[in-house]
C-alpha cells in the first residue's frame, strides 16, 4: 500500500511512557489492559484505538517509547500514567496488515519513500537518538476479537515539519 499524507487534529490521550530496548517492547504493550481497565473504573471513555508513541530513537540503544489511549479531553490520572496531546498536522500515513514483527521493514519504507518525495520529518537528531514530535503506531485490531497476528492492522502515522 502506497503511502498518503494526512491532515490530523490534536489528540489528548492517556499514557505510560518506558524506556527500552527492542526486544523489551512487551513491557510497553502490557500496559495497555490496565490502562483500559483503569479508564472504565473511572467511567472515562475512549474515543479511538491504542498506540504506540515513539519519543526518542536509538535502535542500537533505548528509545522512549509511550502506550497511549486517546480519550475526549483531560482526565485525571495517577503516576506513572499522564495526559498529553498528540499534535495537529500533516502526517505521513501508511496502514500494514500483518504481524508486528513486520513492522519494522514498513516503517523503513514509509522513511524512504519520505525521503524520494523530499519531506521532513518534526523530528530532530541528537547524540542519544532520534527525537520525535509524534511518530505513531496505532493498533487498529483487538487483539481480544482477532487473535491470529498475521490478520492485524496497523496504522503508521509519523509527524512532518510544519
Amino acid at each position: 500500500m502506497e503511502p498518503t499524507i494526512v491532515q490530523c487534529a490534536e489528540q489528548p490521550y492517556v499514557g505510560r511512557r518506558e524506556s527500552i530496548t527492542m526486544i523489551e517492547f512487551a513491557r510497553v504493550a502490557d500496559h495497555l489492559p490496565t490502562m483500559f481497565a483503569g479508564l472504565a473504573q473511572r467511567g472515562v471513555r475512549v474515543t479511538g484505538a491504542p498506540f504506540f508513541r515513539y519519543r526518542v530513537i536509538d535502535m542500537a540503544a533505548e528509545m522512549v517509547v509511550e502506550a497511549g489511549i486517546p480519550v475526549a479531553g483531560p482526565v485525571p490520572v495517577d503516576p506513572p500514567h499522564f495526559v498529553d496531546t498528540l499534535p495537529a498536522g500533516r502526517y505521513a500515513t501508511v496502514t500494514h496488515v500483518g504481524h508486528p514483527d513486520q513492522l519494522m521493514s514498513v516503517t523503513a519504507r514509509l522513511l524512504d519513500w519520505a525521503q524520494r518525495k523530499g519531506l521532513s520529518w518534526d523530528m530532530t537528531p541528537t547524540p542519544t537518538g532520534e527525537r520525535w514530535n509524534a511518530r505513531v503506531e496505532i493498533l487498529m485490531t483487538n487483539p481480544a476479537e482477532q487473535p491470529d497476528m498475521h490478520k492485524w492492522e496497523t496504522a503508521l502515522l509519523f509527524k512532518l515539519a510544519d
